[in-house]
């Protein structure tokens, strides 16, 4: 992969018009040679910061028939000092049909207008600018630039293509604590929920304890979500009747997520559904009184009494009371979010 700055060094090469201009900016005050043409005449105009002139003059020698790639870059060059990234590019790769290494020239140029961009806060030019460099030159590494086109395809809702930036931005070791948590915020936005959890919670280690709360809610919603995934795992396909009756590792797990989601008290709309599935979990695992307590802490911490919730667990209740309790639990088909039922069998 290219890095920027192992490309960097050819920037005199687009630096060269300019130069050459400042000395013909003096000759051509006193040229009477009618050849004079308009390649020259396009360094004299840039050197002397007239661009949009400088531009017609060097279009025009491409239309007189200037093919040299070099003239070709200069044309693109000049369209990047006036911030057109779209023809810029299209000229860099004529160029660069004739003589490669101008591929790398035009993604290093593009990359500057990029910092530009993006030290303006036009952030829209900055990720086009990125976006066409790495069309020039795919190997190209973004060193500074991963985390701000990361964070304007974030802001944009374009979680996809910012996820890879953000990775490229931790391996260069940006880890703030408001870098982690809008990390968490792109895995939970694309569904990895135990990705998600691992930012959030180095975001509540590293930010400071005034921010930390900022991530219980996504918190509280994904370890849920996981106990729930985990428990419908666990359960799916279970025969035996006694196969609740030796400790199950990923109910195990699914247990840790809910109770995270009820000792952080996030979401507050689901903490009742969150001790009804901790009552369904324990139920899983064989565990009678922690599976009654849990469905008795249900009915008060939902807000009225007669919701489906607390229905549910009052229904639970029920069941491992005047049953047989847990003796021949065998769990049937998966479990979904108002459905979920524990099956207790008769000895």
């Amino acid at each position: 992969m290219l890095s920027i700055d192992t490309l960097r060094h050819l920037l005199h090469r687009i630096a060269q018009p300019a130069v050459l201009g400042a000395a013909l900016l003096l000759a051509a005050a006193c040229d009477t040679n009618p050849e004079f043409g308009a390649l020259q005449r396009g360094d004299v105009l840039f050197a002397a910061d007239s661009l949009e002139q400088a531009l017609a003059e060097y279009r025009l020698a491409v239309v007189q028939g200037g093919n040299d790639p070099a003239l070709l870059a200069r044309v693109a060059h000049t369209y990047v000092e006036l911030r057109r990234v779209d023809p810029a590019v299209d000229f860099y790769r004529q160029a660069a049909a004739a003589d490669p290494t101008w591929a790398d020239q035009g993604a290093v140029d593009l990359m500057r207008l990029a910092e530009l961009a993006d030290q303006s806060g036009d952030r829209f030019l900055m990720a086009t600018a990125v976006s066409q460099a790495l069309e020039l030159k795919p190997g190209l590494g973004l060193g500074d630039m991963a985390l701000p086109l990361a964070r304007h395809f974030f802001r944009n809702g374009e979680y996809g293509p910012a996820l890879p930036l953000y990775q490229r931005a931790l391996v260069r070791n940006d880890t703030t604590s408001e870098i982690l948590f809008e990390v968490g915020q792109v895995h939970e936005e694309i569904g990895d929920c135990q990705q998600a959890l691992y930012f959030f919670e180095r975001f509540r280690e590293l930010a400071p304890r005034r921010e930390q709360s900022r991530s219980d809610w996504h918190i509280g919603t994904c370890a849920f979500a996981l106990a729930r995934v985990l428990r419908s795992q666990a359960v799916q396909g279970t025969s035996e009747p006694d196969a609740r009756a030796l400790p199950d590792p990923v109910l195990e797990e699914a247990l840790g997520h809910v109770d995270r989601t009820i000792e952080l008290g996030e979401p507050r709309n689901i903490q009742g559904l969150a001790w009804f599935e901790r009552g369904e979990i324990l139920a899983a695992l064989g565990d009678c009184p922690g599976s009654l307590a849990a469905f008795e802490r249900v009915r008060s911490v939902e807000a009225t009494a007669s919701s489906a919730t607390a229905s549910r667990a009052l229904e639970r209740i029920d069941l491992l009371r005047f049953g047989r309790g847990l003796d021949r639990l065998r769990p049937s088909g998966p479990v979904t979010e108002r459905s979920a039922r524990p099956t207790i069998r008769r000895g």
